[in-house]
């Protein structure tokens, strides 16, 4: 054997420094270097794809992932046809998330998978009707997106004849769980994984796998790059606002020293760049933390006293800064505000009404309410107020009330 061969077998130095563009070699520390934990419900496993392969298969396959399409990232997509949703959202996570686990030697199918399913438990119209359906479920435990994405994947959907949910693997739905770190004790995440738990326990006190905490971190390059797109295609903000960014600042000055070019382009380049180099300084960061942890295996990030991967403090620094930014001037302002109060009405009011007269709903989800009472019945009704798209949610609010709010 080789010394490159007992390097890529060990995980011993470089940690993915030694590795052309492009090149795969899996680290000792890779969640694909142990066998999976298994299923809940236990499966022949597939052929030609392996267990996480076969995950991110089920996800992009699911009805949720699909409804995706029509949720709202920041702006309604009647809004326009070129904003981000929850579906491109995802899909970028994702590509960020297979570039940096690649360049970790970490397994990328997991990373994917984590990274598609973690929008999954959204409701219409982003985080406003997140706040609305939390607000109504008060007195029901209340309503958390990523404890809905669990619910998703455990039970929602319903596909299989053998079982609900997607019957995911262990280490996607640990990854589900933990993406964000530990789990707090009062955490809506530990409720749902209850029945999970009762199969083989998630170990909700520890960090989760490298490729979960992988994706977690995408998600974050993901939106701070396209909402800046964004927030510069609804005209909330400039380049000369982005030039006073200490992460921005910098791609903007270059820019501006090649001469013509038009705005399209400048913000094209200006996101791309950014990506690149919230990546670079990613990778380089982790691969020096691994070097000190020097990991045997998966279950050696998991016991990590810190979290394995992460940005340097400085850029950390700058992500924050920028992030406080978009906050004030994006998230913040009042165009998008004025809808998002229209928005977290139509929620409240759709769950309301169901709440007093759950046939509004439809035969089948009415059928399913008279058999509920209580705390049971009011998560059934936030599971189908959750599970709409925006416009079927305005459609919806049309048929049952005399006037919608006009959201824009």
């Amino acid at each position: 054997m080789t010394d490159t061969q007992i390097q890529r077998q060990s995980g011993a130095p470089g940690f993915g420094a030694d590795l052309s563009p492009g090149a795969r070699a899996p680290a000792a520390y890779a969640a694909d270097a142990v066998p999976s934990r298994g299923r809940v419900h236990a499966e022949r496993e597939c052929t030609t794809r392996s267990p996480f392969q076969r995950d991110r298969d089920r996800i992009l396959h699911s009805t949720a992932f699909r409804r995706l399409t029509h949720k709202t990232q920041v702006f309604l997509f009647h809004e326009g046809d070129h904003y981000r949703t929850r579906l491109t959202h995802s899909l970028e996570v994702a590509q960020i998330a297979r570039t940096v686990a690649r360049q970790l030697r970490l397994d990328e199918d997991l990373a994917e998978a984590i990274a598609l399913a973690h929008d999954l438990g959204h409701t219409p119209f982003g985080h406003a009707g997140e706040r609305a359906l939390d607000a109504a479920m008060a007195d029901f435990g209340g309503f958390d997106h990523n404890a809905q994405s669990l619910r998703v994947v455990t039970a929602l959907e319903r596909k299989y004849a053998q079982f609900d949910g997607l019957n995911l693997t262990w280490e996607a739905l640990e990854g589900l769980a933990k993406h964000n770190g530990p789990v707090e004790h009062a955490s809506a995440v530990r409720k749902v994984v209850r029945q999970v738990e009762a199969w083989r326990g998630l170990d909700l006190n520890s960090w989760p796998s490298a490729e979960a905490q992988v994706a977690a971190l995408a998600d974050d390059i993901a939106y701070v790059s396209h909402d800046i797109d964004d927030g510069l295609r609804a005209h909330l903000i400039t380049i000369d606002d982005l030039a006073g960014q200490p992460l921005s600042g910098p791609a903007v000055a270059h820019l501006r020293t090649g001469g013509q070019v038009d705005a399209g382009r400048i913000t094209y380049e200006l996101t791309r760049r950014l990506i690149t180099v919230m990546i670079a300084d990613l990778v380089t960061e982790t691969r020096a933390r691994l070097a000190t942890l020097a990991p045997q295996g998966p279950d050696a990030i998991r016991a990590s006293a810190e979290p394995v991967v992460g940005f340097s403090p400085a850029l950390a620094d700058d992500i924050a800064n920028l992030k406080r930014f978009l906050f004030a001037r994006v998230y913040r302002h009042e165009k998008v505000m004025r809808a998002m109060r229209g928005a977290e009405l139509i929620v409240a009011e759709l769950f309301a009404r169901y709440m007093s007269d759950p046939a509004a709903m439809g035969e089948d989800w009415h059928a399913v309410s008279q058999r509920l009472e209580g705390r049971r019945r009011a998560r059934l009704i936030a599971d189908f107020v959750a599970g709409m798209t925006d416009r079927y949610a305005m459609e919806a609010h049309r048929e049952l009330f005399d006037a919608t709010p006009v959201l824009r």
